[in-house]
C-alpha cells in the first residue's frame, strides 16, 4: 500500500496553505486550488500530516491506496 493524499473538492475553499506546507506534492492552478501530485514517501509522511492538520477548510485528508 502507499499513501496519497485526497481534497475533498465541496471544503476546499483555495487558499493554497497546503502549497506552502507540501510543495514537492501540491501545485496550484490558475485559480489558486490545489492539484496534487504522487504517492507520499515515508519521508513525506510527517510533512503531509501537517498540511492535513494545517487546512483550514479541513479539506485535505491521506488515503491509503494499492501499490501499482
Amino acid at each position: 500500500m502507499s499513501s496519497r493524499l485526497r481534497v475533498d473538492w465541496p471544503r476546499c475553499a483555495g487558499r493554497g496553505l497546503c502549497h506552502e506546507l507540501l510543495p514537492d506534492h501540491v501545485s496550484l492552478d490558475e485559480w489558486g486550488y490545489p492539484v496534487v501530485t504522487g504517492d507520499l514517501t515515508d519521508a513525506d509522511l510527517q510533512d503531509a500530516r501537517d498540511a492535513v492538520s494545517g487546512c483550514p477548510e479541513m479539506a485535505l485528508r491521506i488515503v491509503s491506496v494499492p501499490a501499482r
